[in-house]
Formats: structure tokens, sequence, C-alpha cells
């Protein structure tokens, strides 16, 4: 077998000192700090020959950025696949897992985390019990943030958990537009979307102005969005609309035929059922003198 190919293993771990550098940093957030949607529980850096992990549950979220070298992993049963930095690892909760590096080893950076908004990353694409390998285009963006974490840990202080926990929403977004697979000039897809969001146009007319299929359009939006094409076209016209009640002197029946809806009663009732007060209301809490200025 080739050595660069070779699984550390426990022999190599047993072995005289520790043939691997490490800094880890368990936290225990309270209630309240749990109810800020995301909690971190752990962040740590390591490199060198490190040992397997594994194979083991955890029950929490756990994002390995793994920053230079090759090893192999395993989720959920299935055979293991090879790993080249720049990659992530995503460790699902209830998912066991087993994972290594190959010599001479590798570097990677982690953080741990538990909240009732991790759901909704899912449901946004951002975390996917299906794709537990995401190589990267870069791993230094997503290195960076979790050195912010470490750095909070390290001065510790009341506001420790509120920082780590902001980091972890920083982290989750860093990751998704780090893909290897994220076009870093924008998907086109959701562009043409917002560039002909004010239009009269149903969802189908938008699929064959974008040569796709109706099913396509609706998978490719909700991977990149998580919504359906109708849901993002509508925040679009609401935010257009937002801007032109606040910005403008535009009666509200202008206003909703500026953002594609003939109907100025229709327009208000569907702004007010969204947004939670009506156009007019919206104008009037939002006005800083003549015109919104």
């Amino acid at each position: 077998m080739d050595n660069s190919r070779r699984p550390v293993g426990p022999v190599d771990w047993v072995q005289g000192q520790e043939p691997w550098e490490h800094w880890w940093h368990y936290l225990t957030p309270s209630p309240v700090h749990r109810r800020l949607g995301l909690a971190c529980l752990a962040v740590g850096t390591q490199r060198g020959r490190l040992p397997a992990v594994g194979p083991r549950v955890l029950d929490h979220h756990v994002a390995v950025i793994v920053l230079s070298g090759q090893g192999w992993f395993s989720w959920d049963g299935r055979p293991p696949v090879d790993v080249a930095a720049p990659a992530l690892l995503w460790l699902f909760p209830g998912v066991e897992h087993h994972y290594g590096p190959y010599e001479p080893g590798w570097s990677e950076c982690f953080a741990d985390f538990t909240g009732p908004s991790v759901a909704a990353y899912g449901e946004l694409g951002f975390l996917d019990p299906e794709e537990a390998v995401v190589p990267l285009s870069s791993a230094e963006p997503a290195h960076l943030v979790v050195k912010k974490m470490a750095a909070a840990c390290r001065r510790g202080g009341p506001h420790m958990e509120v920082e780590t926990s902001a980091a972890v929403h920083e982290l989750l977004v860093t990751l998704r537009r780090s893909r290897a697979d994220h076009d870093p000039n924008g998907n086109p897809v959701l562009e043409s979307l917002a560039r002909d969001a004010c239009l009269p146009l149903s969802v189908p007319e938008h699929a064959r102005r974008l040569s796709m299929r109706v099913a396509d359009l609706r998978d490719a939006v909700r991977r990149s969005a998580g919504c359906s094409p109708k849901e993002y076209v509508l925040a679009i016209r609401l935010n257009q609309a937002k801007e032109l009640l606040a910005g403008t002197d535009l009666a509200v029946a202008a206003v909703a035929r500026r953002v594609g809806y003939d109907d100025p009663g229709y327009f208000t009732r569907l702004f007010t059922r969204r947004v939670g007060v009506a156009p007019s209301v919206f104008r009037e809490q939002q006005s800083r003198g003549p015109f919104g200025f």
C-alpha cells in the first residue's frame, strides 16, 4: 500500500509523543443562549497525524473543515470515500460517522453547534444529510470564522456564548458561499427571476424564458434559495414595494403596479398578510420626512 494513502492507525497513536497538535475549547450554553437559535458547543483546530475518529454517534451537528491533506470519511454505514482538502465534513446528530487522515496527516478546524435554527438552515439548503462531504473552493474564509470563534473563547467573558453563537450563523453562510459547486458570479436562475420579478409573468412563463421545465426551475430555486419560485418572486416584489413606500410619494396603487399587481386591493391584502401591517401604515412607520428621506 502506498504510504501516502495509509490511514493513521492506533499503533501510530501510542508510540512516543503525540504526533499531532491541537487546541480545543468546549462551551456549555445556558437555556437563554440556546434561544439565540444556534449555540456553539465546541471549537478547535488540529493538525498532524490525527487518530481516526469513531465509529461514533453525536447528538449535535459538527462542521469539520479539512484545511490541508487527504483522508477518508464514512457515514451512516456507507463505504468510506476519499476526502481531499479543501473540504467540509458534516457530522449529523444520530448518524454514525468514522473518519481520519491518510499519511502524513492533515490539518482541520471544527465547530460543534446545536439549536432550533439548524432545521431552517437545512430547509434553505445550507446542509443536507445526503451531502456529508462537500468540496470547497477555498477553506480559508471558513477558517477565518473559526479563528474568530477561537479568539472569543480565549478572551472569555460574559459575552463569549453570544459571540460564538453569532459566529456559527456566519460560519454556515460562509461555508455555503465556499462550496466548490457555488458560482462566485451568482446564480443565473435566481438572477433572472430577480430581474423579471415585477413583470406580470407566471412561474411557467419564467421557466420558458429560462428554457427550463417548471419542475427543474422549482428544484433549482429550492436548492439555492430554500423556497418555491413563487415565494422567491414574492419576496423580491415585497422588498421593492417597501423601498417605494418608504422612499417615494407614489400612491399605494402606483406602488402595486410597479411591483406587478394591477389590483391594488389584492396587493394591499397580500402586503398586509405577509408584512403584518398595511402599506399605508408601513409608509407612516418608515417616514423620515418628505418622500421618506
